[in-house]
């Protein structure tokens, strides 16, 4: 055998054993095995691991961008047209959301925290100024207002008589930056000196500005790596007592900004969302890829906000039988201090055709409209997110005959009032009549007695 054959013979047994070994180990999962192990205990919310600092200030640029529906027929609408409304925006901020005050509990397996929110606004990315563009839409802490007393005529009558002095109406037009950040309302500052508790300012985002939702704990994923950021308590709480089912008021999942590594495709994800009040969840949709990273998309599936006619899960977000309002809507009252606010996707995007066509202006679009996470499935860190949301505000609409009793009600009681002093007059004059009839009768059927019959009564009394 030549030394040519030898080497042949050598590469061929070389080759044998490798495909061997590669196949074994390749069934066997020996490397995967190894690799996952070591994921579990480097993907964990611990100091020094590879995530940490990372969760605790989150590094890629995370923007707000605010939209609005300006209201371009307010005058009809409140005569019974349908509303019209053009969309205005995006009006976009930089959102910082550092964690703080991290502490490490239960040996090391949960950690605490307060994510604070900071807004700075960025003009290049926006379609004007927030301080000069106007936005005329209904006026919300009008329609609060009213929604708090509309169980009361007295109170209903005063809040009304109120809005007439002050010149107020269903809808307000204020700037982008007074209806993000906050403005002072002349309703709610009538209010205020009789119930401290209501504030004299409105905003949407008034007062997130440097603030928090309040203190999570979370599992760090030492026990367990599908715990990894999975919520265990919100501001103390393991759950919550605002809804109407057991299975409604638990917190499941993560805030969000952290999953555990390895995610499967069947699995569901969930998501605690303190602006919904509530726990959602995403499924797998479809397979993407971001700057070369593979990722799994995962979305929130109609069952979500689906009426409890098609998810009877959802009963639990019905406070009462009156606030459930079909699929694509969310009333979420119960943490808005009463006030009527129902939550939806934009444009009522999965919601039902009714509260598509009501308005004259909305066009839900799939691509425009849909949350969605891309998760890197290895390591579960988001590289790509859209949280998209609609804050809506629920009136109800008066027949003719309630209106038509509500208003002379509400008529005599201005009239009432605004002749009030009058009426005090009338009634001093007339009790003032009464007096002097009432001394002219008395005078008349007095009869006064004299001294002559005095003395011949005593006369007689002698005898």
């Amino acid at each position: 055998m030549t030394q040519r054959s030898c080497a042949v013979y050598g590469v061929g047994i070389v080759c044998a054993h490798l495909l061997f070994i590669g196949v074994g180990l390749f069934v066997a999962q020996v490397f995967q095995t190894v690799i996952h192990n070591r994921l579990k205990k480097e993907i964990t919310l611990t100091e020094g691991s590879s995530v940490f600092e990372t969760w605790k200030n989150p590094p890629p640029p995370i923007f707000m961008q605010y939209f609005f529906f300006n209201v371009t027929n307010p005058d009809e609408f409140l005569a019974g047209a349908k509303p019209f409304v053009s969309q205005v925006g995006p009006y976009t901020y930089r959102e910082y959301r550092p964690k703080e005050n991290v502490t490490f509990l239960e040996n090391g397996t949960r950690v605490a925290a307060y994510q604070s929110k900071t807004f700075v606004f960025l003009p290049e990315r926006s379609v004007g100024d927030p301080d000069m563009d106007m936005i005329t839409t209904i006026n919300i802490p009008a329609v609060a207002v009213m929604n708090k007393v509309k169980d009361s005529f007295w109170k209903s009558a005063m809040v009304s008589i109120w809005m007439n002095s002050l010149h107020l109406g269903m809808f307000m037009t204020h700037s982008v930056n007074k209806l993000l950040w906050g403005f002072k309302d002349p309703l709610l500052s009538r209010i205020h000196p009789m119930n401290p508790e209501i504030d004299e300012y409105f905003g949407l985002m008034y007062k997130k500005n440097g603030s928090n939702d309040g203190e999570f704990v979370y599992n760090t994923g030492e026990a367990d790596f599908m715990d990894y950021g999975r919520i265990a308590r919100f501001k103390g709480e393991s759950k919550l007592s605002l809804w109407t089912s057991k299975q409604s008021n638990m917190i499941n999942g993560t805030d969000g900004s952290a999953f555990h590594p390895l995610l499967s495709k069947r699995e569901r994800l969930y998501i605690f969302s303190p602006d919904l009040c509530r726990s959602i969840f995403m499924e797998f949709e479809k397979d993407v890829e971001v700057k070369g990273l593979p990722a799994y998309r995962f979305t929130p599936p109609r069952d979500v906000l689906a009426s409890k006619d098609e998810n009877p899960a959802n009963e639990g977000f019905c406070v009462s039988p009156k606030e459930c309002l079909g699929s694509g809507v969310l009333k979420v009252s119960v943490c808005r201090k009463g006030a009527p606010v129902v939550a939806s996707f934009p444009h009522f995007y999965l919601g039902e055709e009714k509260y598509i066509n009501a308005i004259e202006g909305l066009s839900p679009v799939r691509e425009h409209h849909q949350t969605y996470l891309d998760l890197n499935p290895t390591t579960g860190v988001p590289i790509r997110a859209s949280k998209k949301a609609q804050i809506n505000i629920l009136i109800n609409r008066i027949s003719d005959d309630k209106s038509a009793a509500k208003l002379q009600k509400l008529l005599l009681m201005v009239t009432l009032v605004s002749n009030f002093p009058l009426i005090i007059v009338g009634l001093g004059v007339l009790l003032l009549l009464v007096f002097i009839c009432l001394i002219v009768c008395e005078r008349k059927l007095k009869v006064p007695l004299t001294c002559g019959n005095v003395e011949g009564l005593a006369e007689g009394d002698v005898q």
